[in-house]
């Protein structure tokens, strides 16, 4: 990332402080969520592009040679059997550069989390 933006004000600036080919990437993740949560807010937390609906959905960013995708150590879970040939941890999934982005898969964690905030705020109401 260009060291002169040390806090980017929002993703569009996020996005810019890359290289092209990570720009191509950051962008079509980022359309992918907003297909799947369209009324998903978008923000920058802990310096990275964030969506939040009903409390936080994901978090994505670059790295020299894949785009971390942050959705929850749920989002992870509810998907290892899907994360074959990708590298993943507790929270986190690694999309290398030199693939496809998986937009199906994609999609279907961010409308599994989309689901589970939705189901966490309503267990909260009286």
């Amino acid at each position: 990332m260009d060291t002169t933006i040390a806090r980017p004000k929002n993703i569009d600036e996020y996005i810019m402080a890359f290289p092209e080919d990570s720009q191509k990437y950051l962008r079509q993740i980022r359309e992918t969520v907003k297909k799947a949560a369209p009324e998903a807010e978008e923000v920058i937390s802990y310096g990275m592009p964030s969506f939040r609906l009903n409390g936080r959905l994901l978090y994505f960013a670059a790295f020299k040679k894949h785009i971390g995708f942050y959705p929850m150590a749920t989002g992870v879970n509810a998907f290892k059997s899907m994360l074959t040939g990708y590298k993943w941890a507790k929270g986190s999934i690694q999309f290398p550069l030199d693939k496809p982005i998986p937009h199906e898969l994609i999609s279907n964690i961010v409308k599994f989390r989309v689901e589970e905030n939705l189901q966490r705020v309503k267990s909260k109401k009286p």
